[in-house]
């Protein structure tokens, strides 16, 4: 059926341009084909000029009495935003003051969106375009918190992190390592 139905487009578009002459064949499979140009077997169809059409009047709308308010290209909506690394209530033992840090962001940034990271409730200085995966430096013991923001070029945020929570302890040489259960 659809064979068929491409078939009488392309012989309706010839008719539409106005040519003159097309030729018709049908196939060993049973298919017809139509062509401005001549095949083995086709036989020629003479083609007039198509029908005039002109279409009625039609009133132009009415105009609002306020002017429309231009559209712009709405932000995606992220369906979520995740810190991966550090996990939650995570105890991270003797880092040596780095942390990798890894967020997941679905669907993927814009390329007009940065990751901004909130370490400690202090707002460090947006991630450059694209970049999830990263190392803190000077994370030394203690809790921390971590959080994730997207924000747009104008700084406002679009999309949110859950804060993590996570430990960092360091041996030392007054107290040695003990050993973890």
């Amino acid at each position: 059926m659809r064979a068929v139905s491409c078939i009488v487009l392309v012989f309706w578009s010839l008719v539409a341009l106005g040519q003159g002459t097309a030729y018709r064949w049908v196939d060993d499979d049973g298919v017809v084909h139509f062509s401005d140009r001549p095949h083995e077997g086709a036989e020629e169809v003479r083609l007039g000029q198509p029908p005039g059409f002109s279409s009625p009047a039609i009133p132009p709308a009415p105009r609002p009495a306020t002017p429309a308010t231009p559209t712009t290209d709405p932000a995606p909506a992220y369906e979520s935003l995740d810190i991966l690394q550090p996990g939650q209530e995570e105890t991270l033992w003797n880092i040596g003051g780095i942390l990798t840090v890894s967020v997941r962001v679905r669907p993927a940034l814009r390329a007009d969106h940065r990751l901004q990271l909130y370490y400690d409730g202090q707002a460090l200085d947006p991630l450059p375009p694209g970049v999830t995966s990263f190392e803190l430096s000077e994370v030394w013991r203690g809790e921390h918190t971590l959080r994730a923001t997207i924000v747009d070029g104008d700084g406002q945020a679009l999309a949110e992190s859950p804060t993590r929570t996570f430990y960092v302890q360091q041996t030392s040489i007054q107290q040695p390592q003990r050993q973890r259960p």
